[in-house]
This record gives C-alpha cells, structure tokens and sequence, in this order.
C-alpha cells in the first residue's frame, strides 16, 4: 500500500481498477481543514490525464509493475516487435503503444519495456540515440556566423534541425525527449 505520504512522480497506483501513474501532486493545507493532496495522473492504458484531490492519509495498492530490457527488431503496418534480453522470447507492441516514439526507433535498439501481469504497457526508450543522416543540403563555407540551421532526415524518418556543417552519412546524436541534436559523432 502507498499512501499520500508516499506520493512520487512516475509511482503507478491502482485507482478505481485502473492503473494511474502520478504525472504530478501537490500538498494543500486549509486553515481550518485536514490537509489535501491534488494530483494529477494519467491513465497508464488509455493515456487519459484527470486531476483529483484526496485526503491526506489515504492509501491505495501500488501495482506492481516490472521493467526489462529489450531489444527493437522490426516494425510492420500496425505493430513493432521486441525480443527479451535474457530469455530471447519476441513480442509484439500495438503502433499505438508507441506512438510518436517510433521516429527513434532503428533496428538492435535497446528499450525497457514496461509491463503489469504480463500486459505490456508501454516502452521506455533511452534519453538519447545513435542515428545515421540519410538526407540533408549541403552547407557552405562561411554560413556558420549566425548559428544557422537546416534540415536533416536520418534512418528512421525522423526531421532534425542541425547545424550546417553536417553531411550525408555522418553519424547523430539525437535527444529522444525532444527529438533535438546534441552532436555529431565521429
């Protein structure tokens, strides 16, 4: 059991049978009334985001959720597929599971997968990947003052802006939590 106390970010309760993950809480104290908790939390298989307010003290089960590591093989029209580190067992996730994660996704990635009574819930990718530049304009001697950038498709698919001096096939490291460049790679 996990009470109010107990609160964190990313904590995964059961509320009402559904499982919650705290994206958000704060601690309210009335003058006159018993203390509150608000927290905002979003539904972990539907995405849906709701606010309540609780009681300070309240408790509830904490899921038990696991995470092991994975490895991205290959992606078709509707699903993408894993296989288990340690065991090698495949699996498949919906598209919809993935979402707009599938743009960082190139084949022998290394994800953990997150599951509650062996339902997969969803993927967690690392902060950054390693991706190779497919397409981009060439830059010019001399445009570099500025700061200026352009376009750059990489193996996925992906559209990165980076800065000038980055060619076809030169190697990128891309920050998955905002889709920016953070280097090149030699």
């Amino acid at each position: 059991m996990i009470s109010t106390g107990d609160v964190k970010k990313g904590i995964i309760i059961e509320l009402d049978g559904q499982l919650m993950k705290v994206l958000d809480w704060t601690h309210i104290k009335m003058a006159r009334g018993s203390a509150q908790v608000r927290m905002k939390l979003q539904n972990v298989r539907k995405g849906d985001i709701v606010e309540r307010t609780f009681q300070a003290g309240t408790r509830w089960p904490r899921a038990r959720v696991e995470q092991r590591k994975v490895q991205y093989l290959y992606g078709d029209t509707d699903a993408y597929h894993f296989m288990d580190s340690e065991t090698y067992d495949q699996f498949a996730v919906s598209a919809r599971q993935i979402g707009e994660d599938a743009r960082f996704l190139k084949e022998g990635t290394e994800v953990f997968v997150t599951s509650h009574e062996a339902e997969v819930l969803g993927v967690d990718l690392p902060v950054t990947v390693d991706l190779r530049v497919i397409r981009t304009e060439p830059g010019f001697a001399g445009d570099t003052a500025t700061g200026a950038r352009k376009a750059a498709t990489v193996e996925t698919g992906l559209v990165v802006q980076v800065p000038l001096f980055v060619n076809e096939g030169d190697m990128l490291r891309i920050d998955t939590r905002n889709g920016e460049y953070v280097t090149r790679l030699q």
